[in-house]
């Protein structure tokens, strides 16, 4: 298996291209534009400060908050699709992950952008999207047993790359394992108050 995961094939200049385009879908801040465009103002004012569809949320317009939950995950999987497409499976995994990463870290608004769940969905959409199911299987059977979302979200990005990995998808396991632990860092405030027991929970006021 760990074969498997040092077989990378594709080419620096590939690498690069699908890395670069991977970044600029990702960096598309759909939170900020949706709510700009409704005249909502800047979402990075409220709530966490980020441009996530949870902060959209806090506007309290549930229809832009899930319109930024698509086109966030989307995002992601359209650089996987269009550049596995013309450049290969590896390209592909390399474009979801750098679309994460601009999302997290988008170009156009100084590098602060949102916390990055949408946009994993997005990428396990693109490269391994049987695993969806089971994201939200995981999301779904946390949430309904504790009613704490960003919970219900680290515990699924955590069993995601396990799952990849006893299935034999070395590669797109170790990305997804990365990816996992750089969403627990943008997370860290929400685990500290998990672990003081301040976390809000799903459907609580204020």
């Amino acid at each position: 298996m760990l074969s498997n995961l040092m077989s990378w094939q594709i080419t620096l200049p590939i690498a690069l291209a699908a890395a670069v385009i991977g970044y600029l879908f990702g960096s598309i801040p759909f939170g900020l534009i949706l709510t700009r465009a409704a005249g909502l103002g800047d979402v990075r004012s409220i709530g966490s400060g980020n441009i996530g569809a949870t902060n959209v949320l806090r506007t309290g317009n549930r229809t832009l908050a899930a319109a930024t939950l698509l086109l966030d995950a989307l995002k992601a999987s359209a650089a996987a699709w269009i550049v596995g497409y013309f450049l290969g499976e590896e390209a592909a995994i390399i474009a979801g992950f750098f679309a994460f990463i601009g999302h997290l870290f988008p170009v156009w608004i100084g590098f602060k952008g949102g916390k990055g769940v949408a946009t994993y969905i997005g990428t396990l959409l693109g490269v391994a999207p049987i695993m969806v199911v089971l994201f939200a299987a995981v999301w779904l059977a946390v949430a309904f047993t504790t009613r704490y979302s960003s919970l219900s979200a680290l515990v699924a990005m955590l069993v995601i790359p396990v799952a990849l990995w006893i299935l034999g998808n070395e590669k797109v396991a170790a990305v997804m394992a990365i990816m996992t632990l750089i969403s627990y860092w943008k997370h860290k405030a929400n685990i500290s108050r998990l672990m003081s027991g301040a976390e809000s929970k799903i459907g609580a006021k204020g």
